[in-house]
Formats: C-alpha cells, sequence, structure tokens
C-alpha cells in the first residue's frame, strides 16, 4: 500500500510548517557518539507528483541549519549507538516532502528483549520535533510529564530495527495488544466513555489490517511517523511503506505506550526520561 495519498492529504494543510531551524535547546545525550560518514534516505513509498519523496532522511542538523541545507551536512552526520545492539540511530530524521518538515532530534533509544528467554528482538529510538512553537516545558516539570508533554504536542517518530529476521505480524500483535490494553485501563479510569471505546476500536482494526504476512529484515529501520496536532483535524499514525490510520487517541497513545509503565522497552524509557531531565524550552 502506498503512503503516496495518506501523506499527501496530511502535509498540504496550512497548519503544517515551513522550514524552522532544527536546534534542541537544553537538550543532551549522554550516549556514545560516532561520525558516519554515508548519507542513505529510507524511501517510503513510490515517487509521486505531489510528494517529492516519501522517505526518512537521515542526517545531523546543527542550531543554525535548516530544512534545505540538510543534505549539505552529509559529510559529518553522527549516530548514537544501542550499547546493547551495537545498532547505531541518527541524531536526527526529517521526512522529505513537497511541504517541508522540521527535523526531529533524537529523544532516547533501548533495546527491546523478550524478558523470559531474554532474547533482544529490536532497538528502537524516540524522536520529537523539539522546535515546535507549541511546546511550553519549563525546566521544574518531572522528566515523565515533560516527555508526555513532547508527545502530545509535537510530531514525533519511532525507529524500530530488528537485530534479527522477524515478520510484520510479530509487531502487528505487539501494537494491538498495547493499544487495547490502554484502551481497557482508559475506560477504566473514566478517561473514555464506553461509546468512545467503541469509537476508537475502529482504527485500531484497521492499524492491524495494514501489516502483511512477510518478513522484516535484520537490521533494517521500520519508521512510525506521527503528526503534530492541526486544528479540526486527527493527528495520524503513518506506517512506513503499509499506510496510515488517523485518531487523535490511537495515535497519541501508541506513542505513550512507549514510555508508559507496561513500556516494550525500559532501556528505551530510561534513556529518554535521562535526556529529559535537563531538557527545557
Amino acid at each position: 500500500m502506498s503512503l503516496v495519498q495518506p501523506l499527501t492529504r496530511l502535509l498540504t494543510s496550512n497548519c503544517c510548517r515551513i522550514g524552522r531551524a532544527g536546534s534542541s535547546r537544553g537538550y543532551s545525550t549522554a550516549l556514545t557518539r560516532r561520525p558516519v560518514k554515508a548519507w542513505s534516505p529510507l524511501v517510503w513509498g513510490g515517487a509521486a507528483a505531489i510528494v517529492t519523496s516519501l522517505g526518512f532522511s537521515v542526517s545531523t542538523v546543527y542550531s543554525d541549519a535548516n530544512v534545505k541545507s540538510i543534505a549539505k551536512t552529509a559529510e559529518s552526520e553522527e549516530k548514537v549507538v544501542d550499547p546493547a545492539t551495537s545498532i547505531a540511530f541518527p541524531k536526527t530524521v526529517r521526512v522529505p516532502a513537497k511541504v517541508p518538515i522540521p527535523p526531529l532530534t533524537l529523544v532516547g533509544l533501548g533495546v527491546r528483549t523478550v524478558s523470559f528467554i531474554n532474547i533482544k528482538v529490536y532497538s528502537v529510538g524516540l524522536y520529537a520535533d523539539l522546535e515546535n512553537p507549541n511546546l511550553h516545558v519549563p525546566r521544574d516539570l518531572s522528566p515523565e510529564q515533560k516527555i508526555d508533554h513532547i508527545v502530545r504536542n509535537t510530531a514525533c517518530v519511532v525507529r524500530i530495527v530488528p537485530t534479527r529476521s522477524t515478520g510484520f505480524t510479530h509487531l502487528r500483535d505487539a501494537f494491538t495488544r498495547a493499544l487495547n490494553t490502554r484502551l481497557i485501563k482508559a475506560r477504566q479510569n473514566g478517561e473514555l466513555t464506553e461509546e468512545q471505546v467503541i469509537q476508537e476500536g475502529f482504527p485500531i482494526r484497521k492499524l492491524s489490517g495494514l501489516f502483511p504476512n512477510s518478513p522484516m529484515a535484520k537490521h533494517t529501520p521500520f519508521d512510525v511517523f506521527l503528526t503534530a496536532p492541526q486544528e479540526r483535524k486527527p493527528r495520524a499514525l503513518i506506517f512506513r511503506d503499509l499506510g496510515s490510520v488517523e485518531s487523535d487517541w490511537v495515535a497519541t497513545n501508541f506513542v505513550l505506550n512507549y514510555i508508559g509503565l507496561e513500556c516494550p522497552s525500559p532501556a528505551l524509557k530510561e534513556s529518554v526520561l535521562q535526556n529529559m531531565a535537563d531538557f527545557e524550552k
């Protein structure tokens, strides 16, 4: 399934922001970094007349860079390495399209393991648009409050890189199980009514139907893009090469699950919270 139609529809809205700088004030990472000289775009879908390229371009973006100058940084890119798997993540990613999307900054990474056999399944990185003017993150907030505010108010990317060959159905089952668990808890704590729970079940079922019964290659990144909130439009969750679902609750909670109490990667959550400790905007 091509992403041309859903991404075109989402990106051509007047609410999209164009060409903001890519610095991340107050953000730092204690993880190991290493320079990378190759610049290789990750294609999301086929070429289209409206969208120039549906993919994530991996590139370091410096404090004085903008969207148009990203390609010039190809020879000076940096990556951050997951110490548990040696899988490297770019410090920044962006979704190049006819309507530019600002660079997203890595805010944490970690490994996902199957606890009862301690097998490393994949490394996962969380990115966010930290330059969004709608972000208001004072230093005195807790790290949990900071990342919750960020996920709810700006664009994010979850990047999953399998450590071994696996299948899309494994990801599908994990995603739908996590969302259904959060849906039940949202009903129990009064966040959602019974009618809203039924309504949110539709995009979850659509999400499940996006995934093919086909393998995922080892060390091949799989990106999930969460659009920034837009007035009078639901947030969308775009799965590279597969399609998208639109629902404020489903899209936001998909990402929040990675920093929740029952997160799939405690290492990712710990990394994010450490990096949020001194972040302010």
